[in-house]
């Protein structure tokens, strides 16, 4: 038996080919599960004592000699399929894995989020096909007021109580149904509005809007959570307040941010005014705290709201809103290295 061993080695250390397939078989004949090998470790019970140790010391130089040979044929094999190139050189790194990149929405949505959060803003959202009382009745706005006319909204046509929402502030009537005060959420979402298609308007963007309701709430606590907002995302402190008018809020005012005039396109996007309106903003109105079911008497609050496709082409000077939706490879490859 060992005289058959022997013979073996002899033959593994003749053995030379290049043949990746032949190298296996050669393998596989000798330390594959059902190799030559195993055969004779098998054997080993069946030798007498006298030959055991002689017998044991050939099994391991055969398993030896097939290992050394199989991997030396493999090492040769790999060298010389990079020297032949025909897989090329496998040490040279592969081609690098391209990486997505967020949208530009998605981008300044989280910087919003993120700084609204760090003064305890939580997140809340809401379905973007809402019922009549939601999107304006609770917002005091009932049937036929002239304010409806203000937003073109798309309705359900088989059903004239369901609508595409025309903003967030649906969202923050659900919040106040099913919370009690102290609140203080954002709302930011997509929503839908009638409106002509063009460089500077679409029939769908993305909104954010605030809510915060709790005992004492003053018009000074809106202004410099705003004042907070504006200069953590603008890096301009500088704000002024304009009265204006919504359905939902007493007093109501327009936010602008003083942008500066030290270039022509800060000339162009201010209209020569250096001031740039950036969000609508008020104290909400004591009829929208009882639709909610919240007491107008013990509990205040301030609302804002803004849109966040006109901030995104303001932070990253895009001249189209249409950009901003189609989705064009080019377009949004400009973004990989943001956040």
């Amino acid at each position: 038996m060992i005289d058959k061993i022997k013979e073996h080695i002899a033959e593994i250390e003749k053995f030379t080919s290049d043949s990746k397939e032949a190298i296996e078989n050669l393998r596989i004949k000798y330390l594959g599960k059902k190799g030559l090998l195993n055969d004779f470790f098998a054997e080993f019970k069946n030798v007498p004592n006298d030959q055991k140790k002689e017998f044991g010391q050939t099994i391991n130089q055969l398993k030896t000699v097939a290992t050394e040979k199989i991997n030396a044929l493999k090492e040769a094999l790999d060298n010389k399929t990079v020297e032949t190139g025909v897989y090329g050189d496998l040490t040279r790194p592969s081609e690098p894995v391209e990486l997505g990149s967020r949208h530009p929405i998605s981008i300044v949505k989280n910087q919003i989020i993120d700084i609204f959060s760090r003064i305890g803003f939580n997140v809340s959202e809401g379905p973007e096909i809402e019922d009549d009382w939601h999107n304006f009745t609770a917002l005091n706005l009932p049937e036929y007021h002239p304010a409806r006319d203000m937003q073109d909204t798309f309705f359900i046509q088989t059903n004239p109580d369901i609508l595409l929402r025309t903003h967030t502030s649906s969202v923050q009537v659900r919040y106040m149904e099913n919370n009690k005060p102290p609140i203080r959420t954002i709302s930011p979402g997509r929503v839908y509005r009638n409106e002509a298609i063009s460089a500077r308007s679409h029939c769908f963007f993305h909104q954010v809007e605030g809510l915060y309701i709790d005992k004492n709430v003053s018009f000074a606590d809106l202004k410099q959570t705003l004042q907070f907002f504006t200069t953590e995302l603008f890096g301009k402190s500088e704000i002024r307040l304009r009265p204006s008018y919504f359905p939902f809020t007493e007093p109501s005012a327009e936010v602008d941010v003083y942008w500066g005039l030290e270039t022509e396109a800060d000339y162009r996007i201010t209209k020569g005014t250096g001031w740039l309106e950036i969000m609508g903003c008020g104290m909400v109105d004591p009829n929208v705290l009882e639709n909610c079911g919240i007491d107008s008497k013990e509990y205040s609050g301030f609302a804002f709201g803004m849109g966040i496709d006109r901030i995104t082409m303001l932070l990253h000077q895009i001249t189209d809103i249409r950009l901003l939706s189609e989705n064009d490879v080019r377009f949004l490859e400009q973004f990989k290295s943001a956040l």
